[in-house]
């Protein structure tokens, strides 16, 4: 399964300024920066589709969620092009972001996004300090352990090297090759497992090369530090793109699983207003819109539930 892990990410998000002037994302800091998010910013450049409050949806939004018209939203925003910061370092934008600011809007109120570290978020719903989780969140076990999610969206993990493979990087012998990762994703595990596969076989180990931030990671691949980075999909694919060149996708994707909004884990009746809000959002056509605007449309789904087997 891809996608983050439990303890994924720290709020930082860098602009990665390597001799290859790598431009990913923008800066921020390990600081709260409450931003209403929404329009898809200077990287999508497009503004959202409108959409109508359904009454009957919005009288399943909880009293205490509904009394200030606003969804509190915790988001780990170093994550292009799923939640990060604009390029004035304090405005919140991504796919995640433009897409749940719909589904607040169909059910009659804001979203207001706050940066925060990744490994916080779901404790930080469960204590109330936010009402909703959206940052990528795949849905597992152990999160459906603490929290009610909705899934919204399919992604899996994608590795990258450097443009033309010069390294001759094959994901599945990487076998003495270094490998960049972001510490506590999944896919930490996954590039660990493969290392102790080749240690097994007796091949030189994987050298995993781990980084708090996924701007990092990437910018050391394209630096030429590390031979090779993985991540979900679209981040990757994202990543490809910003880089002009610098960098080209390797293999396929893989170990795809749904990402779910988080929320406490007794508010399945929100979880369900989420759920009906984003299926009335896919029905329009305004969910497609906005996957298509950020060019992750492969990753759409037609049947958001609520707890989903994973």
């Amino acid at each position: 399964m891809s996608a983050r892990s439990l303890t994924r990410r720290r709020a930082t998000l860098v602009a990665a300024a390597t001799s290859a002037a790598l431009i990913l994302t923008g800066c921020g800091d390990d600081s709260d920066s409450g931003s209403s998010g929404g329009g898809g910013g200077d990287a999508a450049g497009s503004e959202l589709p409108e959409v109508e409050v359904d009454e009957e949806l919005a009288a399943l939004v909880p009293a205490e969620i509904a009394e200030d018209g606003v969804i509190s939203v915790g988001s780990d925003t170093t994550y292009a092009p799923s939640e990060f910061l604009d390029e004035d370092g304090e405005t919140i934008i991504g796919f995640d972001v433009d897409l749940f600011t719909l589904v607040a809007q169909k059910l009659g109120l804001e979203a207001e996004f706050e940066s925060a570290p990744f490994d916080s978020i779901i404790a930080g719903v469960g204590s109330g300090r936010y009402e909703a989780g959206v940052s990528s969140f795949t849905i597992n076990p152990d999160r459906l352990a603490e929290a009610t999610m909705v899934s919204y969206f399919n992604a899996g993990t994608q590795w990258a090297t450097r443009e033309g493979n010069p390294d001759d990087v094959d994901p599945d012998n990487a076998c003495g090759l270094s490998v960049a990762v972001q510490t506590g994703t999944i896919q930490v595990d996954d590039v660990t497992a493969r290392s102790e596969a080749c240690e097994a076989a007796g091949d030189d180990e994987i050298d995993i090369q781990q980084f708090e931030s996924q701007a990092d990671a990437t910018a050391a691949v394209a630096s030429g530090r590390v031979d090779a980075v993985l991540a979900d999909s679209p981040v990757m694919a994202y990543a490809v793109q910003q880089t002009d060149g610098q960098l080209e996708l390797l293999g396929d994707i893989y170990d795809s699983a749904p990402y779910g909004y988080v929320v406490p884990k007794e508010q399945t009746q929100f979880a369900e207003a989420l759920q009906r809000a984003l299926q009335a959002l896919i029905d329009e056509g305004a969910y497609d819109e906005v996957l298509s605007n950020w060019g992750v449309e492969d990753g759409a789904i037609d049947d958001p539930s609520v707890n989903p087997a994973s």
